[in-house]
Order: C-alpha cells, then structure tokens, then sequence
C-alpha cells in the first residue's frame, strides 16, 4: 500500500501573520520595530540621561555597543592572555585595575580638531569612553598581571600560579 502525503494550509492565528507569508517589501519594517522596541527598551532604562547625544538621535544607540574595544581572551599553558583593539588611543588613556578577582580595562579617546583657513574656520571635538570588566579565572596569580600596549593593541598577561599549571598525561583506556 503506498502512502499518501497531503499537504494541509496552515491557520494562521489572528493578527499574526506567518513570516513566510510577509511579501520582501514587508520585512525592513520587522527590522525597524525591533529597533524601536531596543529604543523604548533604552529610554526605560534611563540610559538617555547620561548620553550627550540627542534622545532622537537614533544611530546613537546602535553605535554605543560598538563603543566597547574587540576583546580576545586565550588560554595558554602556563597563563591567559587578553588581548584588546584599542585603535587610536595612547598608553595614558588607558587604566588597568584588578579588585575581587575582576579584572577591568578603562579607556577615554579625546579628540579635537582645528583648522583655519582664508574664509572658513574648522573646529571639531570627539570624546568616548569605555569600560569592560572580566572575571579572572581561579588559579590567576593577580600579583603577576603584566601589559603592553603597540601599535593600538593592549596585551595583558594574567599567569597562573604553579599549582593551577598542570602537567598533561596519557591516560591508558583498558578494555573492560
């Protein structure tokens, strides 16, 4: 005997239309309602207070994820390594501190800028800061922490203590 498939319409509840019945004209509008329930979601959480921005300044939002630098964070044998893009800043602009076992990378990029010319005058000023917290993991000799910074890349070395290094050995699997 064969078997029969049959395909069956789906009910779609009311008001909710399924996303695959959405024309492509449709779909940018998705996107710009979860932009606005992210900035309702913002203006609740009263972090318009602290932004020079304008509140209507959309893009502001979006933008001040990026704000914080790419981290990358590696395990070697005998420690870790955080390494961060910090991309135009200086040694001075940075400040490292380590309390209760959390380790945090501060930043403040100030720039201005000034021309004069015949006929025009040109002034700009752009201030950011930054700030990322990590929790150390257990076996970290805070004593030894270590950084660098070149070329706009913050290198810190936390090293791990010598009981936290462990020796790697073959393990012999017997049959049973």
């Amino acid at each position: 005997m064969a078997n029969i498939e049959t395909k069956v319409p789906a009910k779609l509840e009311q008001g909710q239309p399924a996303r695959s019945v959405l024309p492509e004209i449709w779909r940018p509008f998705e996107r710009l309602r979860r932009e606005m329930d992210r900035l309702v979601e913002d203006f609740d959480a009263g972090s318009w207070r602290s932004s020079p921005r304008s509140l209507f300044d959309i893009d502001a939002f979006w933008r001040r994820e990026a704000a914080a630098p790419a981290v990358d964070i590696v395990e070697r044998p005998k420690g870790y390594e955080v390494t961060a893009e910090l991309p135009g800043m200086t040694e001075k602009d940075i400040e490292l501190k380590v309390a209760n076992d959390t380790l945090t990378i501060r930043g403040e990029k100030k720039e201005e800028k000034e021309e004069k010319q015949a006929g025009y005058y040109l002034s700009e000023r752009r201030f950011g800061a930054f700030s990322r917290s990590f929790q150390l993991p257990a076996g970290v000799d805070e004593s030894k922490i270590e950084a660098s910074f070149k070329k706009g890349v913050l290198t810190v070395t936390l090293p791990k203590k010598p009981e936290a290094i462990h020796a790697e050995r073959t393990i012999p699997v017997n049959a049973a």
